[in-house]
């Protein structure tokens, strides 16, 4: 049996993947990282992983990164470039059907027929790329991460008692990243998955309301949700430590799509692949709120 090759593998999906393959039984010696500096998979390699240095912007240090390879997790890129970020995958796709990889398995982006925001040009057209080498696929279509909603900074939400945004109706079909790379884990382990497409979105999406309601519930603190026009909504957050730039594109691209109906799709794809492993809204909030 060959190899599964995980590229990314130092970033946060690509680690988190790796861990749920050693989670359910595949050996350390079956699986080979691909990072750009390979210092900064240490702790993978601790853990007995092999570590080959990849570069999606370099085609020539690809084909010895998929030597022996038999199923691979494709990463997506991380440019904001979106034409570059297609010219970046065909290299990696390319590479992976030269290798002669089986089966190619691809963190794609949900729904992306129904959206607007331009990041699915750049799924759709690696998404046909991959089905032109012959080889096995599995698109994981992921939902944006709900860790953007709970993380380090959520206890300090819970505190001041606002939540803002500029989408005062729209609900947010968001996920666990670390549900995401359990996902991968599981179809890159078992059987069956060759050939299918998953949207991997909440199976109850939520609007910012109900955010603020189990924001409220988890922290025990009064927390209600302030939608407000989109140049105030930018300032708010400005002024809560947000740059202003990721603020902008919070609340200008994301929020907008948001209000359209672009992030209210469900999706019971994530439940059926996890099952109990499946972290809903207030079960991601309870894990990172602090008493």
């Amino acid at each position: 049996m060959g190899k599964i090759i995980v590229t990314g593998a130092s970033g946060h999906l690509g680690t988190a993947a790796i861990r749920h393959l050693l989670d359910l039984g595949v050996q350390a010696g079956d699986i080979v990282g691909i990072v750009r500096d390979t210092a900064k998979g240490v702790a993978l390699a601790e853990l007995g992983v092999e570590l080959r240095t990849g570069d999606y912007d370099d085609a020539a240090s690809l084909p010895a990164a998929f030597e022996g390879g038999e199923k691979l997790l494709f990463v997506s890129a991380s440019s904001m470039d979106n034409t570059l970020r297609i010219r970046q995958h065909a290299t990696v796709v390319e590479a992976a059907r030269n290798a002669g990889i089986k089966h190619i398995v691809y963190t794609s982006f949900a729904f992306p027929e129904k959206m607007t925001l331009g990041l699915e040009n750049v799924h759709l057209a690696t998404e046909y790329m991959i089905r032109t080498t012959g080889a096995a696929y599995t698109f994981l279509r992921n939902g944006f991460y709900l860790d953007m909603l709970a993380n380090e900074g959520t206890s300090a939400v819970a505190a001041a008692g606002t939540v803002i945004s500029a989408a005062p109706t729209g609900k947010l079909n968001y996920v666990t990243r670390d549900n995401l790379a359990r996902a991968a884990a599981v179809v890159l382990t078992q059987e069956g998955h060759e050939n299918r497409t998953y949207e991997l979105t909440a199976s109850e999406p939520f609007s910012y309301d109900e955010y603020a309601a189990a924001l409220a519930e988890v922290s025990g603190k009064p927390v209600v949700h302030k939608a407000l026009p989109a140049p105030e909504a930018v300032s708010a957050m400005a002024a809560a430590g947000v740059p202003e730039g990721a603020a902008g594109f919070l609340v200008h691209v994301v929020d907008a799509a948001i209000e359209k109906g672009e992030f209210s799709n469900p999706s019971n794809d994530l439940v059926d692949l996890l099952g109990d492993a499946y972290t809903p809204l207030k079960a991601a909030l309870e894990a990172v709120i602090k008493d």
